[in-house]
């Protein structure tokens, strides 16, 4: 463990690099974000991220970071939780949420609660009402890196009263090292995609995932081909850890990625020049605003786990 830095209110943040086979990986107390992923033999980092804590708190605070309580978009910043309506912040196009605002567990520093060379915990409390999010929240993830190059996010939480939950981790990646993603090929088990507006919300249609959003086979992506940022449905509701995506580059890398969430939405990287490919697997977005869409609706004495899982080999 190091000393990362020291945020602009004062507060120390830690770099834990956790060790396991072919991979090491470094996960910061700010954000719990995963900060850097190394594959033995590969000379460059797998990941995007910086080594100055002032980027995660300003352009790159979605970068690697565990967000929470609600990822994505809520429509008008606004939502019915137990029948009441609830108004968020609106930090989107000054209409919509996203990323739960400024209440964010991207924006806090996280306390360790357990080490080891290979696995940390981290802890964070929510208290009731921040971010206009009901209940007061407790949540953990904990990262496991495992033999040969395996590393395995679990994030737990749990609430004192009902709430919405619908967590993830937003790495960008980029399995060559390359200026932008052009060259990667991507595949996803999913046979539906949710459209989008022109604000990136959820139309409410649930469309099949044909043509350009057909990742079903292995497929060459490249910026604007096609343009990403939608959410791929992969269930209706958790299930048990499965395989659902697989990105490969040109260099040989290959990361599978497994999850139990019911999907996993996809970001171009279009605002700062396609350099990666976010993959968020997580509960579907806009869902308290959607009727047809799965709850994300966390009640009192309930406790959410999810986990998603990234491996990593290098073809000789």
């Amino acid at each position: 463990m190091q000393v990362f830095g020291v945020t602009a209110d004062g507060t120390q943040v830690e770099k834990l690099t956790l060790r396991a086979g072919d991979l090491t990986v470094s996960v910061l107390t700010w954000g719990a974000v995963l900060q850097s992923v190394r594959l033995d033999g590969v000379t460059h980092d797998l990941t995007l991220g910086s080594d100055t804590l002032s980027d995660y708190e300003g352009d790159l605070r979605y970068h690697g970071s565990v967000i929470a309580p609600v990822v994505n978009r809520l429509t008008d910043a606004r939502a019915n939780i137990a029948g009441i309506p609830h108004q968020f912040e609106a930090n989107f196009n000054g209409r919509h949420c996203l990323h739960a605002g400024s209440a964010g567990t991207q924006l806090k520093v996280w306390r360790l609660s357990e080490r080891s060379e290979s696995s940390a915990t981290l802890a964070l409390d929510l208290p009731h009402g921040e971010g206009g999010f009901p209940g007061n929240r407790h949540v953990t993830a904990r990262f496991d890196v495992t033999a040969p190059a395996t590393l395995r996010l679990t994030i737990t939480a749990s609430t004192d009263a009902e709430t919405l939950w619908n967590a993830t981790n937003h790495s960008y990646w980029n399995l060559d090292g390359s200026a932008d993603f052009s060259g990667h090929s991507l595949q996803v088990t999913a046979n539906s995609y949710l459209p989008t507006t022109a604000d990136f919300i959820p139309t409410g249609e649930i469309r099949p995932a044909t043509g350009m959003f057909d990742f079903n086979k292995k497929t060459p992506v490249s910026p604007h081909h096609p343009d990403l940022d939608n959410f791929f449905c992969l269930s209706t509701s958790q299930q048990p850890i499965r395989d659902v995506m697989q990105l490969c580059g040109t260099s040989g890398v290959t990361m599978t990625v497994a999850t139990t969430e019911p999907g996993v939405q996809l970001y171009d990287c279009r605002h700062d020049g396609f350099k990666g490919i976010a993959v968020e697997a997580q509960g579907w977005p806009d869902a308290p605003n959607h009727p047809g869409f799965p709850t994300i609706a966390l009640a009192p004495g309930e406790s959410r786990c999810q986990i998603t899982e990234w491996r990593f080999n290098k073809a000789l």
